[in-house]
């Protein structure tokens, strides 16, 4: 089924979650019977958990896509010169479907660059197979890359990589920026994939004017069409482009021509693009993803905290956890897993320190009472009545407060229940 130009899709994110199934089944339907699919591992080679990452992506296809998926294992350019290497070589240069995804932008960029691979994938597209880049690998495939982890993560000033130019091969002067709408901060700004509005703007003025951004919204998938020369958007979020202060947006089921990568933005376009897979209506919720529900469980949290319901309280903790275990049998990615778990530890900590206030806060009410019993138990101690003092400090103890003799005076507090 090959000999025109294939596609290329770009993932913002859950490229291994069922809001991308369906975007999975079309392309693989386009390419016809049994299309040779693989997964290549390079970006998240340094990790430790490698090789569970590609049988999760074996899994999926199998399971939830309904297609066997391989494994082109790459994980360092130390294989150079090995088998291992010509073994992945081969096999990708013989791959209908490419899927490149999670890991770190950069690690893939060091990996790849000065090897066989990014001519691999401009050879197999050319001949018309189709590349899947998504989340990290996303960045690399456009004419510079994000170093996200090091800006974000490690402090590096704002700066670009060169980046693989698979999209400048095939006349597309491209960034792409996965993770668009990404709102993980809850209390500062992430979107733009981390980077914040403001952090943003300024790495947009590193860029060379020709340039446009192609912005692309977590679970969304912008599949452009060589041959037909538009792009189409899957899934539930939003594609956006922006060139010299211009910016549009395109929703599900929008196409565009590539014409507004080079001449003016604007809606009117020079042809009329059709897809015949278009009259398929999109299967996924609306806008109903894993962060979202995190983010509402979140704020109901601190709703409660607020209105000082503890039955809420704990509902809220509940039903996060309850969607934590959810997110793994509906594959979400293990990173947005993580990261969540983080958030809910977060908020554990968060009730610890409004208990402790609470203790805090019990003292001091029980304050002028306790220290006018401790007067009376000193006076009957003055006067020698030992056993009146050892049943008031006796009666004390069974209410909770601890009273204790030392050389500097009395001390009490208040008896906190392991």
């Amino acid at each position: 089924m090959l000999g025109k130009k294939g596609t290329i899709a770009i993932m913002g994110s859950g490229e291994l979650t069922s809001t991308m199934v369906e975007v999975h089944k079309e392309l693989l339907r386009s390419l016809g019977e049994g299309a040779r699919a693989l997964f290549l591992d390079t970006p998240a080679g340094f990790q430790l958990n490698a090789d569970d990452l590609s049988q999760r992506a074996v899994s999926y296809f199998r399971d939830r896509v309904g297609h066997p998926m391989g494994v082109a294992s790459f994980k360092s350019r130390d294989s150079l010169g090995t088998g291992e290497a010509e073994k992945a070589y081969r096999a990708l240069g013989s791959a209908q479907y490419m899927l490149i995804g999670p890991g770190s932008p950069t690690y893939a960029l060091s990996q790849w660059q000065g090897t066989l691979i990014p001519e691999i994938f401009k050879r197999r597209i050319e001949e018309g197979a189709c590349l899947v880049a998504a989340s990290a690998a996303a960045l690399t495939v456009g004419s510079f890359t994000l170093p996200v982890y090091e800006i974000y993560k490690v402090g590096q000033n704002l700066h670009w990589l060169e980046g693989l130019r698979i999209l400048d091969h095939f006349r597309l002067p491209v960034v792409v920026i996965p993770h668009w709408n990404n709102a993980e901060g809850g209390t500062h700004d992430t979107r733009f994939c981390y980077m914040g509005e403001s952090r943003f703007q300024q790495l947009e003025e590193l860029l060379p004017s020709n340039l446009s951004i192609m912005g692309v919204d977590e679970h969304t998938a912008c599949i452009l069409d060589l041959e037909k020369g538009a792009g189409r958007v899957k899934g539930i979020g939003r594609v956006t482009l922006r060139r010299d202060g211009s910016e549009m947006s395109f929703q599900r089921g929008d196409t565009f021509s590539f014409d507004l990568f080079y001449g003016p933005m604007r809606r009117e376009s020079p042809q009329e693009v059709t897809f015949k897979d278009d009259v398929a209506p999109d299967v996924h919720r609306e806008v109903d993803t894993f962060w979202h529900r995190v983010q509402a469980l979140e704020a109901d949290f601190h709703k409660a905290l607020e209105e000082k319901s503890p039955g809420s309280v704990v509902n809220s903790l509940l039903e996060l956890d309850r969607v934590l275990w959810q997110a793994h049998e509906d594959l979400e990615d293990p990173e947005f897993i993580a990261q969540a778990r983080e958030r809910y530890g977060e908020l554990l900590v968060q009730l610890g320190f409004v208990m402790e206030s609470f203790f805090t806060d019990r003292k001091q009410c029980l304050k002028p009472l306790v220290e006018s019993l401790l007067q009376l138990r000193n006076h009957y101690r003055q006067e020698k009545r030992w056993t009146d003092a050892d049943a008031l400090r006796q009666c004390l103890q069974e209410s909770g407060i601890v009273v204790e003799d030392t050389p500097e005076g009395v001390r009490w507090n208040v008896h906190q229940e392991e």
